[in-house]
Parts: structure tokens; sequence; C-alpha cells
């Protein structure tokens, strides 16, 4: 979400931009954060603390506002950002107080990335320095300035302004749960001793949490594909408006329809500081199930032909061979992100259905195919598992009161995986 303000060498961004972005490739199966990802997820680079971090006497009324960042169009900036400003009325100075900083240069980084142990910190940055690479990139900034009482507007002040003290500034990153913007939502309800989520609570819009990162991830097709094969089963409870302010658009959203302690509007003025001069933040977009499902179909028919030519079984193995590869790798990579680390969006995947770390038991089976051999016993039945868990997945989408939102990788994979354990089955010679 967030970018260095500060000088920062071009080569040494791009080996950083590369890093992560292969991290996030390797982790999530071309899944940001997204990794997937969000889901928003920071760049790596670090803004010193500057000396007016200190609270705002209590002789002065600060001025409280939201900043609002558009979506950029690198992976990590695809979700948005916001930060709260405070202006200070006697010096004129504005901070920017921005929970999206973390540190690739720190010795664990890479291992608590793919543990999902993230330290994010917050930086409290001058605000003209905050603005001059939204600028440079060409997003959009808006400030929601806050309509709130006199002590409300102290306390949110020096409470950040311990918060970003180097002994406070750490926090257990959430990519949904507790992110750079839930942090700036939980700020402001604070203040208003818990106004904010009074107003919210128990409404939804019906939205999941797959919903919106595969809305604000679908410019980049590696970066949907990603999170639509790398979130389970718990990616697809419908949030509440208080969960939906994980995104800084539905955060700004319930701001401006809220009401501060007084009765009148929140938010009293919406200023808008920079143009956004790149896309404009995806809206969502319907998945035609059934027309995986025809590719599926499609593909099982070529197989079936290629599976009765001699010729075709050979090319059918050349095929085989890294699908069943990257199928095994992907459901082995969903299997380490339930059982060995804490993404807990990830969990108990029912991708594991169509995309099984069985498929490299069949690899022999299309190597001896690609020969021109038969493809064996053992790979025949191997295959047939294969297929028959694909079966299990969608028998188990049918049972299950809250199914994982993958109709569409079950129809587009369940008729291939039962094309190819009869082409298997009827190429193998019976004992």
């Amino acid at each position: 979400m967030r970018n260095d303000t500060l000088p920062f060498p071009a080569a040494a961004r791009r080996r950083a931009n590369a890093v992560m972005r292969w991290l996030l490739l390797a982790l999530l199966c071309a899944f940001p954060m997204a990794a997937l990802a969000q889901a928003d997820i920071a760049p790596p680079t670090v803004v010193s603390q500057p000396s007016a971090v200190t609270p705002t006497t209590t002789q002065t009324v600060p001025r409280i506002g939201i900043m609002m960042m558009e979506p950029g169009e690198i992976f990590w900036e695809r979700f948005g950002h916001d930060s709260v400003l405070v202006a200070d009325p006697d010096t004129g100075e504005t901070i920017s107080y921005n929970f999206g900083f973390f540190d690739p240069t720190e010795p664990d980084f890479v291992s608590r990335f793919v543990r999902g142990d993230m330290r994010y910190r917050l930086a409290a940055v001058p605000y003209a320095d905050d603005l001059v690479l939204y600028r440079a990139e060409g997003r959009g900034v808006s400030v929601l300035w806050l309509d709130l009482e006199a002590a409300q507007a102290r306390e949110i002040a020096t409470a950040l302004a311990e918060n970003a003290r180097p002994e406070n500034a750490f926090y257990r990153y959430d990519y949904f749960r507790d992110n750079c913007s839930t942090r700036v939502r939980d700020a402001i309800d604070r203040a208003l001793a818990g106004g904010l989520q009074k107003q919210v609570v128990g409404r939804s819009q019906g939205l999941s949490w797959r919903d919106e990162a595969l809305r604000l991830a679908s410019p980049a097709p590696w970066m949907w594909l990603g999170f639509d094969i790398g979130l389970g089963p718990a990616a697809d409870q419908p949030m509440t408006m208080w969960e939906q302010a994980f995104v800084p658009r539905r955060l700004a959203d319930i701001l401006v329809e809220a009401k501060n302690g007084e009765g009148r509007l929140l938010v009293h003025e919406r200023e808008e500081i920079l143009p956004h001069r790149i896309a404009p933040e995806p809206n969502a977009h319907a998945l035609r199930w059934w027309l995986w499902g025809l590719w599926g179909i499609a593909i099982a028919i070529a197989i079936a032909w290629m599976g009765q030519r001699n010729a075709g079984s050979r090319v059918l193995g050349a095929i085989l061979l890294p699908f069943w590869l990257v199928a095994g790798f992907i459901g082995a990579l969903l299997l380490f992100l339930w059982f060995g680390t804490a993404h807990v969006m990830a969990w108990a995947n029912h991708n594991l259905f169509v995309l099984n770390p069985l498929a490299w038991f069949a690899l022999p089976g299309a190597w001896r195919t690609i020969r021109g051999r038969a493809p064996g016993r053992w790979a025949a039945r191997v295959a047939q598992v294969i297929a028959l868990c694909a079966v299990a997945g969608l028998l188990v989408r049918w049972v299950s009161a809250e199914p994982q939102a993958n109709l569409h990788w079950i129809a587009l994979l369940l008729p291939v995986h039962a094309a190819v354990a009869w082409v298997f089955w009827r190429g193998t010679p019976s004992r």
C-alpha cells in the first residue's frame, strides 16, 4: 500500500520489488499478498521518524483528517492506502501517521513473511513528504477532515504520537484483519468511545474477503489467480461493514455516512489533494462457473480423443507431465500454508481436491506415455484416485453449509481428471 517518500535508489527499489514479487509468487501460488498478499501490502521501504511526534498541547486543538490514497499499479498498491493526518494550527505543521511500513532488511524478514508473522510499524511522516511518491505515480489523494470534539482530536493526536515511538511502533500485521486501514479505523473508533463501530455493527453488504481481494487484484491476472487459488473457505464468510474497512475505500464509505457524538456528520469536508491519473479502482465482475465447465468438458473431450491414438497419447503425456508437476506443487503449497503457516485465510483449502499433491505419483505414467508405452497400473490407479478426489470436492461443496467459492475450479478440472483416469485405465492391460 505504502511507498517511500524519501530518496531511495532506483536500482535498489527495483531489486526490492523483484524480491517481493517472487516471494509472493512462491508463497501463495502467484498470490501477493496477498500475498497475498493484500491484501494490502506495503513496499519494502522505511522512513525514519521525524522529530515532530510530540503530543499536541492541551491548549491546542489539532485538526484530524484521514488521507485516502487511490490504488496504484504495483501489486502492493492494488488495495489503496490511508493514513491519519494531525494538523497543528499553532505551528502549521501536518504529520501523516502511516501504519504501512516494514523493513525487508530485517534478518528474519523472509521467514516471518513465509510464516505469516509480518512485523509492520507506524511511522510519523511530514505530510508534504508523504505526497511526493503518490504524485509521481499518478495516484489520487484526498483528505476526509473529521468533525470531532476538542478532547477527541487531542486524544487521537496524543495516542498516535505515543504509538509512533520506536518502542511502540511495531505490530503484527494481518492482511485482512489487522492491516494499515483497520488501524486507522480503530484509532478513530477509540476516540469516539466505540461510537463508529456501533453505527455499523450487524450491517453487511454480503461481500466476502475473497470478493474484495479478487476485485482489487483483477487488473493483475497473476495476482487474481494467486488469491483465488490460495484463499480457503474462511475467506468466503460474509463480512460485516466493520470488517470491510480493511479496504481503504470501504472505510471511507463508512466514515462519510457516520455521525459524531453530537449527531452531526463525522466528515465535514472532503478535500481533493491530487488527481487520479491512472486506472481507477476496479468494480466487481461476476464469475461464470459454467464457462469454466465448458472449457473443462472441451479439454476432457480432447484428452479422450488423444488417448485413443498412439501419436496423440505421446502428446497427451507431454501435456500431463508439466500439468501434474504444477498441480502437485500447488497442492503441496496449499498443504504447507495450512499446516505450516499462520495464513489463516488459506487454511483447509478445498482446492486441494482438484489440485492434488498425489499428482506427483502419476508422473511416471506420463513419462511412460511419452515413450509410447502403457501408463502402467500404478499411474492408472493414482489417476483414478485424483479423479475421485475431484468428485469428493464437488460433494463437499454441495453439503457444506458455507462452501468455498471454488465451483469454477471444480467445473474446469473435474472433467479433466476424469478423462485422464479413463484414458489411463483404458490403456492399462488388465491382469
